[in-house]
C-alpha cells in the first residue's frame, strides 16, 4: 500500500508540473494602442480656433495590434497655462485668467467588436455661454488589455 501511495503522489506531482504553462508561450500584448489627429481629416489641429455656437466634428484615428476597447474626448480650459506630456506645438496663449463658465466636456465611448483600427468622430456644438480663451483638446484610447495612449493639442474658443 505504501509503495502504491508513493507512486500515486509521484505521478500526481509529475502531472501537475507538466500541466503548468510556460509564460513564454502565452501571447502577451505589450504594445500600446496608437492615436493621431495628424492626418487630413483629423480635428482639431494644434492652435485651431473654434467659434462659439458652431458645431464641429472631432476626429482622430486609433489603432492597436490586438483589439481596441474604448476612447474618450476631454476638452478643458487652459486658463492657467498648464501643459500635457505630448503637446508638440506651442500656441500663442492669452494672459492667465480665472474661469467663470468654462467649457468642460469629458465623455467615454466603447469600441465594440474587437476592431484593430477605428476613426473617432464626435459632433459637438460649442455653447454660446462659455468662456472664450485657451483650451486643451485631449483624446485617449484604451485597448482590451488595458494599455492606454493619449494625445492633446491647444485650441482656442473665440466669439
Amino acid at each position: 500500500m505504501k509503495f502504491t501511495l508513493k507512486y500515486f503522489y509521484f505521478l500526481s506531482f509529475i502531472i501537475l508540473i507538466s500541466a503548468c504553462s510556460d509564460d513564454d508561450s502565452v501571447d502577451k500584448d505589450e504594445e500600446k494602442p496608437t492615436i493621431t489627429i495628424n492626418y487630413s481629416n483629423g480635428f482639431p489641429q494644434a492652435c485651431e480656433q473654434l467659434v462659439k455656437g458652431e458645431t464641429y466634428t472631432f476626429k482622430a484615428k486609433v489603432t492597436d495590434n490586438k483589439a481596441l476597447a474604448a476612447y474618450s474626448l476631454d476638452i478643458h480650459n487652459n486658463f492657467d497655462h498648464h501643459t500635457h506630456d505630448d503637446q508638440g506645438v506651442q500656441c500663442d496663449l492669452d494672459p492667465t485668467k480665472n474661469a467663470v463658465n468654462p467649457l468642460i466636456y469629458m465623455e467615454n465611448y466603447a469600441i465594440e467588436g474587437g476592431l484593430t483600427s477605428y476613426e473617432i468622430s464626435i459632433s459637438l456644438t460649442i455653447p454660446n455661454d462659455v468662456d472664450t480663451g485657451d483650451y486643451h483638446c485631449s483624446y485617449s484610447v484604451t485597448d482590451e488589455t488595458g494599455w492606454q495612449s493619449r494625445t492633446s493639442v491647444d485650441i482656442k474658443i473665440i466669439e
